[in-house]
């Protein structure tokens, strides 16, 4: 829902290390815009622990109606999944590499548009995942994907650039992966480059892996990388982009890209693939149990 910004009263959480952006001249927008709609708003950091009970208590105490995360879609997952069971709004000032979620929703990359966004957008229901029992509001990925996340994770540099050199990096070194999927009580055989389990319809960075995904429509949309030749990978990748067409789980695909929807799925991961969840690696797993948690977090949007 919408609420006078005059009635709001707003947290903003600033992970100082995300992205490549400068985030010092961010407390004096947020100071400003706030003075602008006679709202009240404070600025606090992120903590890397992602114990939010600092803030939790300030809602509490203070009757905090908005939580505005400053940073990437691991700092989104953090906040969100500490602070979701609470009755309030959250916005994002996408300040991270990828800031999957916050294009996904259609808020702008332009921090002071962000900003002035939270005083002024509409608040509506997302869905989420928990992947086993850890927290989802994107993507989860295993495979090339994920290995691309690890490698990024340990480079000096953050940015577009850095992301790219270590995705064509690992490009020519990929190897796949046998999976074993159970959808609907279907056991599926598959050696994949990698498997995404998308909530969003963004990687990130305005790249779209699952086209047909929507944030509230109690569907996981799951997408299929299988072996192939390398020289063609590129072109079908491409070609899941621009046009993604939704295919039955149970269809037999060789050689060809799947990618259907379903509120819940089992991975096996015999081979333990990398695994990353929202863009973070995360040690690899055996078994994920993945389903689909409807209507989780009111996420402010534009109207």
């Amino acid at each position: 829902m919408r609420v006078d910004p005059s009635q709001k009263k707003l947290i903003f959480l600033v992970n100082p290390i995300s992205g490549t952006r400068p985030k010092a001249d961010l407390a004096d927008l947020v100071k400003q815009t706030a003075e602008r709609f006679k709202s009240q708003a404070i600025v606090l950091p992120t903590v890397a622990s992602g114990d939010y009970s600092f803030v939790r208590q300030r809602i509490e105490e203070e009757a905090y109606t908005d939580v505005i995360i400053c940073g990437g879609d691991g700092t989104v997952n953090n906040v969100m999944s500490d602070l979701r069971d609470l009755d309030i709004h959250f916005g994002i000032v996408p300040c991270g590499s990828g800031n999957g979620l916050a294009y996904c929703a259609g808020i702008p990359k332009n921090p002071q548009k962000a900003i002035e966004l939270a005083f002024t957008g509409k608040a509506r229901y997302i869905d989420a995942f928990l992947v086993n029992e850890q927290f989802a509001c994107m993507l989860c990925g295993l495979g090339f994907d994920a290995k691309v996340a690890h490698d990024f994770a340990q480079q000096p540099g953050r940015g577009l650039l850095t992301y790219t050199q270590q995705t064509i990096k690992n490009y020519f070194t990929a190897t796949t992966y046998h999976f074993e999927m159970v959808v609907e009580e279907h056991v599926i055989q598959t050696d994949a480059f990698f498997i995404s389990v998308a909530n969003s319809n963004q990687f990130g960075n305005q790249f779209t892996i699952a086209p047909k995904a929507s944030l509230n429509d109690g569907l996981l949309d799951i997408v299929v990388v299988p072996k192939m030749n390398k020289a063609i990978l590129p072109f079908a990748l491409m070609q899941q982009v621009r046009t993604g067409q939704l295919t039955s789980a149970l269809e037999e695909q060789t050689g060809t890209i799947q990618y259907f929807q379903t509120a819940k799925i089992q991975i096996r991961n015999k081979d333990l693939a990398p695994l990353h969840i929202d863009g973070e690696p995360k040690e690899s797993l055996e078994t994920l149990n993945i389903r689909i948690l409807p209507r989780c977090v009111q996420l402010i949007q534009p109207i």
